[in-house]
């Protein structure tokens, strides 16, 4: 797994919402945007499904994803790719889907998709872009 830099956890954190792209077996592609989202390490990322349908299919059939986040005083943004386990129980999404209950009755809450950082591209435009930096 591929760890993030100090600089590159701040700018995901400061992102609010992140476009997520899967894609089914035979490749139709499918983005999303997600907002139950939680840096939880240095490599690992969780993203609650609340109303996946596309999305949890694709990642069922395929479980390799990319999230794509942005900040916008610096202007620089960057790509993570990983895999992706779901979860339905366990403590970890017991402890995440209690999270984001509190925001609200209208999350559901129904599986916990855990991705583990196998990429980081800049996305920066310039030079870097394009290159991968972890």
């Amino acid at each position: 797994m591929v760890a993030l830099s100090d600089d590159i956890k701040e700018i995901f954190t400061k992102t609010k919402v992140m476009p997520m792209a899967t894609a089914s077996k035979s490749g139709v592609p499918n983005v999303a945007p997600m907002a139950s989202i939680q840096l939880v390490g240095d490599d690992t990322v969780w993203i609650m499904d609340n109303y996946m349908v596309k999305t949890l299919e694709n990642l069922k059939e395929n479980p390799i994803t990319a999230l794509y986040f942005y900040d916008q005083e610096t202007k620089r943004c960057f790509q993570v790719k990983g895999a992706t386990e779901i979860k339905t129980s366990g403590p970890d999404y017991e402890k995440f889907r209690d999270q984001v209950r509190t925001k609200g009755h209208q999350y559901p809450a129904k599986s916990l998709i855990v991705i583990k950082i196998t990429d980081v591209f800049e996305c920066t435009p310039g030079k870097e872009a394009g290159k991968k930096v972890r």
